[in-house]
């Protein structure tokens, strides 16, 4: 997969500041667009704020407060349709199948190889941005068939 990919929208959640701060300069170097939050509350506002822009979560397991599981239940439940890749260092299998269970499209094990996480993101998007073709080709035809009776 092409590691530049332009005009993808990223939202990186983790409350470890300098990866954060690591993670964004390593994806803008590669031109993907990225917003933070060190939280789940945060992100959460983040995307209530700008939720149609972001199309990728890269969401940390293992938060204070709102944890990555709790999030990635209430991105799901709000934006069914974004994808959310699960970050984490605490690598337990049940987190991991219960984020997918939960929607998640992917997880990765800090620290993670760049290329994976690109890699990720790049199917991720790819998928948010076939589902939401499919959606609006569905209700196009919902409609051609409303005028047509």
């Amino acid at each position: 997969m092409n590691e530049l990919a332009p005009d993808i929208n990223v939202l990186l959640v983790d409350d470890e500041i300098a990866f954060v701060e690591t993670i964004t300069k390593r994806l803008k170097k590669r031109h993907f667009i990225i917003q933070t939050a060190h939280s789940g509350m945060e992100a959460m506002e983040k995307l209530e704020e700008n939720g149609n822009a972001t199309e990728v979560v890269v969401l940390d397991v293992k938060m204070p407060g709102m944890d990555g599981i709790e999030t990635l239940a209430e991105i799901k439940r709000k934006f069914p349709l974004k994808e959310v890749i699960m970050l984490t260092g605490h690598a337990t299998v049940s987190s991991a199948i219960e984020g997918m269970k939960k929607g998640a499209f992917d997880y990765l094990l800090k620290p993670c190889e760049m290329s994976d996480l690109v890699s990720k993101v790049n199917r991720a998007a790819e998928k948010k941005r076939e589902h939401e073709k499919r959606v609006v080709e569905a209700r196009m035809q919902e409609l051609m068939r409303t005028r047509a009776q």
